[in-house]
């Protein structure tokens, strides 16, 4: 495995892998990796001939009251994770390397990114388009793969790429879920010993929206038994729980087939997120 931490280096590298005709496959991730990173490097792996992986913790998805200086970085537990996982190379480039100048020209998410998230994180999107953007042009990927975890992030994603002709594929794999169900997170180490217990309150939550509404079709009574739910059983507040289409992002009607239910809560200081993602049948779906 290399470890690489210029562009330079990786375009090296990446030119080299497509004068051999192979296939890269790219995980973007902002490191402190967990099972979930782990699971999309083994995806990338059986599907192309190099994998690389992107280690940083881009600024510009982070808000200014948000965790960008405590996120969690152990660039060195990271490598060794990765190797097991089968990864080829590292990219671990410093904030000046990946922004070395400021022209002024800014990516807009647009209005998928208004909404959940986006509705108490204004910019998040935008920064993550502007960083995935720039993996997408110097590693040339094939296939980029993406959790379900952030599925709104995977649907801008995938418009970004649909409308504007990127020439690679976005793969989802499921969230990797801890026994008890919590979805698995890199800011999962914040929460005390009290507000992990009550943490999977959350999936319960969810499940029990879900079920609620393949009985009922009625939204609101699905949403306020998962409210209810989660109000009983942890200390946390919500800062979002909605159904919406997917993967347009629109609220429910009579024609939808497919269904997003994210939620985002803080449990004490940590905000987490989870999703299901289901079929007008019941059955769970991928992104």
């Amino acid at each position: 495995m290399e470890v690489v931490t210029k562009i330079a280096q990786l375009k090296s590298i990446v030119e080299r892998v497509k004068g051999e005709g192979k296939t890269i496959g790219l995980v973007p991730t902002m490191g402190y990796l967990h099972e979930g990173h782990l699971t999309l490097a083994k995806a990338a792996r059986v599907e192309n001939d190099l994998v690389i992986m992107s280690i940083f913790v881009n600024p510009t998805q982070f808000g200014p009251n948000e965790d960008f200086q405590s996120y969690p970085r152990d660039l060195e537990r990271d490598k060794r994770l990765a190797k097991s996982a089968g990864v080829h190379v590292i990219f671990a480039p410093s904030v000046e390397e990946m922004y070395p100048s400021d022209g002024g020209i800014s990516i807009h998410a647009g209005r998928q990114s208004e909404i959940l998230c986006g509705a108490s994180r204004p910019g998040h999107f935008n920064g993550v388009l502007q960083v995935v953007t720039k993996l997408f042009h110097l590693a040339e990927p094939d296939r980029a793969y993406f959790g379900q975890k952030d599925a709104q992030q995977v649907a801008i994603v995938q418009t970004l790429v649909r409308d504007y002709n990127f020439p690679l594929e976005i793969r989802t794999v499921p969230i990797v879920r801890e026994e008890d169900g919590l979805a698995k997170s890199s800011r999962n180490v914040y929460l005390s010993k009290r507000e992990r217990e009550e943490a999977p309150a959350i999936y319960e939550a969810l499940q029990i929206a879900k079920e609620t509404f393949l009985s009922s079709r009625d939204v609101k009574n699905a949403l306020n038994e998962a409210t209810t739910h989660m109000m009983r059983k942890t200390s946390g507040t919500i800062d979002y729980l909605e159904l919406l289409s997917y993967p347009d992002l629109q609220p429910v009607n009579e024609d939808t087939k497919e269904f997003l239910l994210a939620t985002a809560v803080y449990i004490g200081k940590t905000r987490l997120i989870d999703n299901i993602i289901f079929s007008i049948k019941g059955e769970t779906t991928n992104v």
